[in-house]
């Protein structure tokens, strides 16, 4: 099965910036269209961001200017630069693919942006 470990979260002041990892164990990881979810207490989880295998990106409209999606194929890698934070932003941060079917969730990275 595959693996999906995020990491980078933490707490930062609102206007703060942090950049989130996703390590994937996908043998076919360049493949796929991935992308970035996040989830606050009591909410859907939605898609913020999403690049796919050609390096086209979508971000949600709520963080569109303000955050990056990347991704380095050869490492297995996405990453999420996250400027501007706001304390809107604070949620569980999860990565996974955003076409077809998704792996298993992982843990999840928590960001927690302070006013």
């Amino acid at each position: 099965q595959v693996q999906l470990v995020e990491s980078g979260g933490g707490l930062v002041q609102a206007g703060g910036s942090l950049r989130l990892s996703c390590a994937a164990s996908a043998t076919m990881f360049s493949i796929y269209t991935m992308g970035w979810y996040r989830q606050a207490p009591g909410k859907e989880r939605e898609l913020v961001a999403s690049i796919s295998s050609g390096g086209t990106t979508n971000y949600a409209d709520s963080v569109n200017g303000r955050f990056t999606i990347s991704r380095d194929n050869a490492k297995k890698t996405m990453y999420l630069q996250m400027n501007s934070l706001k304390p809107e932003d604070t949620a569980v941060y999860y990565c996974n693919k955003a076409r077809g079917g998704g792996f298993a969730w992982g843990q999840g990275t928590q960001v927690t942006v302070s006013s």
